[in-house]
């Protein structure tokens, strides 16, 4: 290799280098004394174009040269001054193969530059590192903004754009490494979106993560950091701070039924929502016990609408769900493991229904017997015995840390628990487990609806031949809405066709 008599003399520790993606053999180097050199053949010939950089002192440290992903003759490059008691913020770019160089520095920038990097999607979005903090421009250098949501003012000393999750990863003084979760909605980010007051920005399709548990014992001083949640995102931008009404997002499916209500953050600039992909965990009856089934079941896979409201203002997006692309299972399976555990859901929450009516029911009796003769009284009293008595049949009642004890309710949330924490095809022992505790459910049920139903009837014809007031039942609607429980009683119907599920989840009612 030759390199150009001018400049060799100069071309010393060599700091940065950026190789050019769009044009053959050509090479970006800086220097640790302030030389920018530029070979376009491969490294025959160098040729150092600091000199056409104006404002930095001579020998200044090129902390960083970076080749534009977007156009052949523009790079970008950072001066930095600091170990020579020189503080002030050198940033520039050149579209001409360093012929003229553009000064990007404004006052919104503090700090000393360490890096500088141009998203390879969005050319007019820049990412810049100095000594206190990150730095994002959306309009190519003329305007900067410091983000400081979750990121200290910290030296940034390089970053690096995730290729295929589209993540910013941040290297900072002192081995810190921040991750900022996908830039889809900065590269979204126009004009016309700034000048509007409430705005959707897109977002990648959100994984579903696979279910799973790491135990560790770790050290007192061992290094972790936190995993990115699971659950999809909804972005988006305020142009002022939301002072009054509502602010919140609404998740509806493909049918147009509300499957998740999330509030939303009132600040000015970019928002996020978090949400867990899941319906609400269901309603277990009162019980003794705990059960495994805190969880609610996961979303089908697919496309969601997004309506935000801010006021009265809605506008809509949509938000993509997708199978964890590290998934073994076959969208079939997963088809049935869903299925599956929306049908156990539906069946805890009718439980829990018969439950809490069972409830409201014995207490209502309870109460009216103080007003009652002594006949009406015993009749309340004989009735309210047996609707503790099928409720306790139903859910675990004794007290004590281990007694053993399993009702339906314990039963039904055992096996939802394991159904909904495993993301394949259920067993077939599980499906005939299913099948089992549906006949029980169905048993429950039929005694719930002769004491609800025909015995209440009796009951309230002797309340009113008395002068007082009927017991009443709960309402199932009512009772759904004030639960925040959705009902899948046409799970199988409505998500999936029926001969896509295993013969065994076909053959039964779905509750």
């Amino acid at each position: 290799m030759s390199i150009d008599n001018s400049t060799a003399e100069n071309f010393t520790t060599n700091y940065s280098s950026s190789e050019a993606p769009l044009v053959h053999r050509t090479i970006w180097g800086g220097t640790d004394d302030g030389n920018i050199q530029l070979t376009r053949d491969g490294g025959r010939k160098w040729t150092n174009v600091a000199s056409n950089v104006e404002g930095v002192p001579a020998g200044t440290w090129v902390s960083r040269v970076e080749a534009s992903p977007h156009d052949k003759g523009t790079a970008f490059v950072t001066f930095d001054g600091h170990r020579r008691g020189d503080m002030n913020t050198y940033l520039f770019r050149t579209t001409d193969f360093g012929a003229t160089w553009t000064a990007l520095t404004t006052e919104d920038i503090d700090g000393y530059a360490w890096v500088i990097k141009q998203d390879p999607v969005n050319a007019n979005l820049l990412y810049l590192g100095t000594e206190e903090g990150l730095y994002i421009s959306l309009d190519q250098g003329e305007n900067w903004a410091r983000l400081s949501e979750n990121l200290p003012r910290v030296a940034v000393h390089d970053i690096v754009i995730h290729p295929t999750e589209h993540d910013l990863v941040l290297g900072t003084h002192g081995r810190g490494v921040y991750i900022i979760d996908d830039l889809t909605p900065l590269r979204g980010i126009t004009q016309e979106i700034i000048d509007s007051n409430v705005a959707i920005l897109e977002t990648r399709p959100a994984p579903m993560v696979l279910n799973a548990q790491l135990q560790t014992f770790g050290a007192g001083e061992s290094f972790s950091g936190n995993n990115p949640p699971q659950a999809a995102t909804i972005v988006y931008y305020l142009k002022k701070r939301h002072l009054f009404g509502d602010l919140k997002a609404e998740v509806f499916d493909d049918e147009g039924q509300l499957i998740a209500t999330l509030p939303g953050g009132k600040r000015k600039g970019l928002n996020r929502i978090e949400w867990p992909m899941r319906f609400k965990a269901p309603k277990f009856p009162p019980a003794t016990h705990l059960v495994p089934g805190f969880l609610g079941p996961r979303v089908p896979e697919g496309e969601y609408r997004v309506v935000l409201t801010k006021g009265k203002e809605t506008i809509e997006s949509t938000v993509k769900l997708v199978a964890d692309p590290r998934t073994p299972h076959s969208r079939k399976d997963r088809m049935a493991q869903q299925t599956l555990a929306l049908d156990l859901y539906d069946m805890i929450n009718d439980l829990s229904f018969l439950s809490d009516n069972l409830i409201q029911v014995r207490d209502q009796a309870q109460e009216k017997m103080d007003g009652a003769d002594e006949a009406l009284a015993d009749a309340l009293d004989t009735y309210a015995e047996s609707l503790e008595t099928l409720r306790t049949s139903l859910s675990s009642s004794k007290g004590g840390m281990i007694t053993g004890e399993e009702q339906l309710r314990e039963r039904l949330g055992t096996l939802y628990g394991n159904v909904t924490s495993y993301d394949g095809r259920p067993s077939e022992t599980q499906f005939d487990r299913r099948k089992t505790l549906g006949s029980e459910l169905d048993d429950a049920l039929t005694s719930g609806e002769d004491l609800l139903v025909a015995q209440l009837t009796e009951v309230n014809a002797m309340l009113e031949g008395a002068g007082l007031e009927p017991l009443t039942t709960l309402d199932r609607t009512s009772w759904n809405e004030d639960e925040g429980i959705a009902n899948f009683s046409a799970a199988v119907g409505k998500y999936f066709w029926r001969d896509q599920l295993p013969q065994s989840l076909a053959s039964f009612r779905i509750w």
